[in-house]
């Protein structure tokens, strides 16, 4: 993602800059603190632009899986996938019962995106329970669970101040006031030659008003690596459990 890629150069150079602040190199043609300085700048600089970048929204034409029908339109999305040596009704299995403990670096990424502090049972304070129950059973809702090939979770990750109510699949599917942004996560698993399968991980996110579009954008750049690293690592987990003998 471009933004989240200028988010993190502008960090580095600021971080490069901080270091030639403290020692000047002059192979790199920093020869006083003031130009370390003037690197922490531009790194600055750079981030905020990053951060501030507009987005654009994207919608299906035709809706093709439960995913199109709960989210026609996004401004955030990311998309990844892995083959599995297993059949789709044993990956679909796997998809519900896979832990935490089960995905590398789930606890350290997780741990970092809530900056260290408690919190209750939740997605992000996951221990040795099935990922897809402690989401639905805290701060998710189960939207579509079309076994053995699709599965639909989502959650709101902003709302105006003071909103309350239950959150239900029909939250997805009508106009909300603006300052809303919706996230929604699918697996999607497809036959992929004897006795294999194609596995699929789509979120997207889509934030209703300008504003909630602006802050949201800032939060996905920061997060995505962190995210993206999370859903590779969590298809890893869903393949290795599949595919051993006592996985499900």
């Amino acid at each position: 993602m471009i933004g989240s890629a200028i988010v993190y150069s502008g960090l580095i150079l600021a971080a490069s800059g901080v270091v030639l602040v403290v020692k000047p190199i002059r192979r790199l043609g920093v020869t006083t603190r003031w130009r370390g300085l003037v690197v922490v700048g531009a790194g600055v600089l750079l981030t905020g632009i990053g951060l501030i970048l507009p987005v654009s929204e994207s919608r299906v034409t035709r809706a093709e899986t439960h995913l199109d029908e709960f989210a026609p339109a996004w401004q955030f999305r990311e998309f990844h996938t892995i083959r599995v040596a297993a059949a789709p009704s044993r990956v679909f299995e796997a998809i519900k019962r896979v832990r935490a403990d089960e995905i590398l670096l789930f606890r350290t990424l997780t741990w970092i995106r809530r900056g260290g502090q408690p919190l209750p049972r939740s997605i992000l304070n996951a221990r040795d329970e099935s990922l897809i129950d402690i989401a639905t059973h805290s701060s998710f809702v189960r939207l579509a669970d079309d076994a053995p090939r699709e599965l639909v979770i989502g959650t709101v990750v902003m709302a105006p101040p003071g909103t309350h109510g239950t959150l239900t699949p029909e939250v997805f599917q009508k106009d909300l006031p603006p300052g809303f942004a919706l996230a929604t996560m699918n697996f999607v698993v497809a036959p992929d030659g004897p006795g294999g399968s194609l596995v699929s991980t789509e979120t997207r996110v889509f934030a209703n008003s300008p504003s909630a579009r602006r802050r949201f954008a800032a939060y996905w750049r920061v997060i995505y690596p962190g995210s993206a690293i999370i859903r590779r690592m969590w298809l890893r987990a869903i393949e290795r459990r599949a595919t051993s003998p006592h996985g499900s």
